[in-house]
């Protein structure tokens, strides 16, 4: 179930996990990665926080009755990518930004969070019937991110 896939860049990593579309799923999948993060030496605080949204909103939002999401995580240079890809193409995210939705309801802020805390995010369709809810986090550095992610053969530069 856990397994990461190195690439042949030795600055490019990544991680991939099919869950439950189920709340103890998402909760698995931000551990899962957290833990994958701090293997790899990264910073994790704003990535948990993001993970924890768009896996949340794939069980919610995403869920399709016995079917799967899949969480991804790759590091290329100096971005993480986290990629959420659940089975309700035709259910596309909306920011939430209607009167229904002000600081006391108790749910709608996801997606404004992860623009909040992400560089970059989206989403885009497929693979059919799927749809995939990404977002981009910029780390320190290159030389931080090149210089902390594990080599071949388990050697760190640095």
């Amino acid at each position: 179930m856990n397994r990461g896939i190195p690439q042949t860049d030795t600055r490019t990593r990544q991680f991939a996990v099919q869950l439950s579309a189920t709340r103890r799923g998402a909760r698995l999948a931000r551990l899962l990665a957290t833990e994958q993060l701090r293997s790899w030496g990264l910073p994790m605080d704003t990535a948990a926080h993001v993970i924890a949204e768009l896996a949340a909103n794939a069980v919610l939002h995403g869920r399709v009755a016995g079917r799967d999401f899949r969480l991804m995580l790759t590091v290329h240079g100096d971005t993480l990518r986290i990629e959420v890809i659940d089975a309700r193409a035709e259910r596309m995210p909306v920011l939430a930004e209607h009167p229904e939705h002000s600081a006391e309801s108790e749910s709608g802020r996801g997606l404004l969070l992860v623009g909040a805390l992400a560089d970059r995010w989206g989403v885009t369709p497929g693979p059919v019937p799927c749809k995939t809810v990404w977002a981009e986090i910029v780390l320190v550095s290159a030389s931080f991110a090149a210089s902390h992610l594990p080599q071949p053969g388990g050697v760190r530069r640095g």
